[in-house]
């Protein structure tokens, strides 16, 4: 039975979607079997994995509204990882859903029959706390927070721990946090050195001992539609999304 991870922070801009492509290829390169879900209208993931968005004729938005089943929707990739993609119709669900019954856990019941197919589900969330984010956060068994090593990192991260405690009391009370990874990390400033024993004071013992460096790679990897450990094995990028990789499965070992 798969672990559901939702890769989320409301703040854009924090190596949220490069986390969740790079970090659920690198998984799926351990040997696991991985599907990720693209469930931000602006398809990153999808067009990382190679997928055009204007191919995808059943994504995300079709089985949250209940026109086709997950596994209808799921798409094989040449690079170990099944996706299940999104395009711009995916920005209107959050409106059509409002009236449609048990708007919160769609996504959950939706997932539910697939869930025995792989090791790891990862869901890329929208920048944004809306009906969409909390469909991942009620779907998942926990939440990885990407935040980057910049000034405003602990803006607006304690928003999403309220909105992670209401929904674990009212909506999935097994709702953990899986971690916090560090992101954009640029070791000739002092400012990235502060930002890191910053989160590490907030989040103590849930922050990942791997941090992502800021990286020229990384940039590229999507505009070839590829994960980092395909597009660059030897880069520094790759090498520490499969570091992180291997912490988060030895974790959960």
């Amino acid at each position: 039975m798969a672990k559901i991870v939702a890769v989320a922070n409301q703040k854009g801009g924090v190596g949220k979607t490069t986390t969740a492509v790079n970090l659920s290829s690198c998984v799926a390169a351990l040997g696991k079997k991985v599907l990720i879900v693209d469930l931000d209208p602006q398809g990153n993931t999808t067009t990382g994995y190679g997928i055009s968005k204007r191919s995808v004729d059943i994504g995300t938005y079709e089985i949250l509204i209940g026109e086709a089943d997950a596994r209808q929707a799921v798409r094989k990739t040449e690079f170990r990882t099944d996706v299940i993609g999104s395009n711009t119709r995916l920005a209107g669900a959050s409106l059509e859903m409002i009236d449609l019954p048990g708007r919160e856990s769609r996504l959950r019941k939706a997932l539910a029959p697939i869930q025995k197919d792989y090791d790891f589900i990862f869901i890329d969330c929208p920048p944004s706390l809306d009906l969409l984010t909390l469909n991942g956060l009620c779907a998942c068994d926990s939440i990885l927070i990407p935040v980057q090593c910049e000034y405003y990192a602990l803006e607006g991260l304690s928003d999403l721990m309220n909105t992670v405690k209401l929904v674990r009391t009212h909506l999935n009370s097994k709702l953990a946090v899986e971690g916090v990874v560090l992101t954009m990390f640029d070791a000739r400033t002092n400012l990235s050195e502060q930002v890191v024993l910053e989160v590490k004071k907030f989040f103590k013992n849930k922050v990942y001992d791997t941090i992502i460096p800021r990286s020229v790679r990384l940039g590229e990897a999507p505009s070839f539609g590829m994960p980092i450990n395909k597009y660059d094995p030897k880069s520094v990028g790759a090498k520490a999304y499969d570091a992180l990789a291997r912490e988060l499965v030895e974790k959960e070992k």
